[in-house]
């Protein structure tokens, strides 16, 4: 009788520490950028491994539709944090200086930007020089559009037309003859343009970071409400996600296993060459090896920071000193993920 109960009540109390345990799980709602590709398996894995849950986090990670919404959706409080263009995040920044809740940026993980210009070879096209005087397309808010004049500066590239269409049209009208040219990142263009049928050597690419254009890429984001009410989960988050990106960056066709869990449909084939592609060309960069996983340096920020002050005509320079925060990075040992080349 004494031994029942006792088992019992060994039981109960183990359930009730579990569920203590689950309680004291901080909530963290996170918004990516865009939809459930490749690349969010940066951020479904250490989900799916439990890396945020080993650090007493609750993280519920939602697909996105662009850099833009996702920097609105912290500064709304809607999220907690989230997966953007640091370009985005340095606009908000100008454009709102009394927004009570800016997103801050905590760490880099595209270290440079993904944004490229694309020409199909049979319009003639070839080096940057060629795109002066030629019609041009994508969507208003393409960080690659918005960024164009910098790497038409640096080209010496003059008097294109935009074309302005919605996402998934891009590619089409490219291949269609309408536009002869896109901006648009490597990553989704270039594998949007194969599975419309063109062969990848058919493509002329012209990153912007081979081609005078330096800026910083995706970052993650917090909002300043969740670092100053809670700064030790931000340092939780990116120790987790530090964590997978390690698993992603070293064996990225077992991380695709995560983007499937979350969407059924997807593409394993070709979401896996999406998520090596990014990390060859934006992630395991020669400027990310050489400044350090997730870290940015100061030089680069603060000339970006003028960059985009200048061709996003912003309401007042954007502020550097509030629009990074790397106080929260794990350390420099843990930062040593990029695989050697």
């Amino acid at each position: 009788m004494h031994k029942r109960f006792f088992l019992k009540a060994s039981a109960a109390a183990l359930a009730l520490s579990c569920a203590a345990a689950h309680a004291a799980d901080t909530p963290i709602k996170f918004q990516l950028d865009w939809r459930f590709e490749g690349p969010a398996a940066f951020f479904l894995q250490p989900v799916a491994k439990g890396y945020f849950k080993a650090q007493g986090l609750d993280v519920q990670v939602d697909a996105g539709s662009g850099s833009g919404g996702a920097v609105q959706r912290v500064a709304s409080g809607t999220y907690d944090m989230g997966f953007a263009d640091l370009a985005a995040v340095m606009e908000f920044h100008a454009n709102n200086p009394d927004a009570a809740n800016k997103p801050v940026a905590v760490m880099v993980v595209y270290n440079n930007t993904p944004s490229s210009i694309m020409a199909l070879k049979k319009s003639g096209i070839k080096t940057a020089a060629d795109l002066s005087g030629k019609k041009l397309g994508a969507p208003v808010f393409d960080a690659g559009r918005k960024a164009f004049p910098l790497f038409a500066a640096a080209n010496k590239v003059g008097n294109v037309a935009w074309t302005t269409m919605d996402p998934p049209l891009r590619e089409t009208m490219l291949v269609r003859g309408d536009i002869d040219a896109i901006a648009g990142f490597t990553f989704t263009s270039l594998l949007n343009l194969e599975a419309r049928g063109v062969k990848a050597q058919d493509v002329v690419v012209m990153q912007y970071a081979d081609h005078g254009v330096k800026m910083y890429g995706n970052v993650i984001i917090a909002s300043s409400k969740l670092i100053q009410e809670n700064p030790e989960a931000v340092r939780k988050f990116l120790r987790g996600f530090t964590q997978g990106a390690k698993e992603v960056m070293a064996k990225p066709a077992e991380a695709i296993a995560a983007v499937k869990a979350r969407d059924g449909i997807v593409n394993v084939p070709l979401e896996t060459r999406r998520l090596q592609l990014a990390i060859d060309t934006v992630v395991n960069s020669p400027d990310a090896r050489a400044e350090g996983f997730g870290q940015i340096n100061a030089a680069r920020m603060a000339l970006m920071a003028s960059q985009v002050s200048d061709v996003y005509a912003t309401k007042q320079r954007v502020p550097t000193t509030t629009v990074w925060n790397g106080s929260f990075l794990p350390t420099a040992a843990a930062l040593d993920i990029l695989p050697r080349k």
